[in-house]
């Protein structure tokens, strides 16, 4: 197979958005148990943009490459990689060493302040990458890292979600739509809640059993959906002020998943709803590569196809984080 002798990655030499630059770096030759994949697409996600702008607070080494999710196929190994092949199809884990249930101290994530994914090659530990889905293009697969594992570690994994159940999700954005579609795989009902009127027939199409407005009393009407019983499961996605109203539409013993933080950093609840209501309020930071793997595996099981909104070519990363600034009914790739 042909190789260039240097790959195209963006890069940060400063952070802000206007530092943003494509630069040519040597093309590095595997380690040992390392794997270069040559990458086929990059899925963005919200945090992207947060660490083009300030790095979130954390120490980068620059220049600085983002982006977390890819997909691709194996260049080249290097000494003592058994689980991938010249050829293979693979995306990469979000946490470079979380392997299993047990945390390990020394993973990383990627994309800061780990390797970033914006590039025509990367090169990782065997251990932090998975078998691409069979039935999925490299485009749809690498939605799968971060907003498809974030869904279904919360419902599948921690929530142990059971058909019959109901699934309360906020937003429509990639981890809300994948939690849409996982709730529907497993035989639960999902409501939808959203601010944007033209993406209820969106949701309704993909399998919502109901949309809800933003600035309507959404949890009463969860309630009355119901019978009484509040649902079983709520994707917070946008937190702050809004936990407190999941808390009210969430039913006796139900789970709440802290994802997302578009209504701010600092969170406010009602003591009383949520000691009272004996809910389980859970923080959800992705999920690790076994979970990973459980999902890849669900995924060709049933035909789940992810939502992408748009697609833009490698040059075009700038417009990309325009339209993922603006929001959108799925997930922003780039591909190459």
């Amino acid at each position: 197979m042909y190789e260039p002798r240097t790959l195209r990655r963006w890069q940060l030499p400063t952070l802000g958005r206007a530092h943003l630059e494509q630069a040519e770096a040597p093309l590095p030759v595997p380690g040992a148990n390392q794997i270069l994949v040559k990458v086929g697409a990059v899925s963005l996600n919200y945090r992207d943009l947060l660490m083009i702008r300030d790095g979130m607070g954390m120490a980068l080494d620059l220049p600085f490459t983002p982006g977390s999710d890819m997909a691709g196929t194996v260049t080249a190994i290097g000494p003592g990689v058994t689980r991938f092949a010249v050829g293979d199809r693979v995306v990469n884990t979000f946490w470079g060493g979380w392997i299993d249930s047990h945390w390990h101290a020394e993973a990383t994530l990627l994309g800061g302040p780990g390797p970033g994914m914006l590039a025509s090659h990367v090169l990782l530990d065997a251990t932090w990458a998975v078998a691409a889905p069979t039935t999925l293009s490299l485009a749809e697969a690498s939605t799968l890292p971060c907003a498809g594992l974030t869904a279904w570690f919360a419902l599948a994994e921690t929530g142990a979600l059971r058909a019959g159940e109901t699934v309360l999700i906020h937003g429509t954005g990639g981890v809300a739509l994948f939690g849409l579609q996982i709730a529907r795989l497993h035989g639960a009902q999902a409501i939808v809640v959203t601010g944007s009127e033209d993406k209820r027939a969106q949701a309704l199409a993909l399998g919502a059993t109901h949309v809800l407005a933003r600035d309507g009393d959404w949890p009463a009407e969860v309630h009355r959906l119901t019978q009484g019983r509040g649902a079983d499961h709520v994707l917070e996605l946008a937190s702050g002020p809004n936990l407190d109203r999941s808390l009210q539409a969430v039913r006796q013993g139900g789970r709440v998943s802290i994802i997302g933080m578009l209504g701010g950093e600092t969170l406010s609840a009602s003591f009383y709803a949520m000691v009272l209501g004996r809910v389980t309020v859970q923080g959800i930071g992705v999920g690790h590569r076994r979970a990973l793997e459980d999902l890849v595996r669900a995924v060709d099981a049933n035909a789940l196809k992810p939502v992408i909104a748009a697609r833009y070519g490698f040059d075009a990363l700038p417009a990309a984080l325009d339209h993922l600034e603006r929001g959108a009914f799925g997930k922003i790739v780039v591909t190459l």
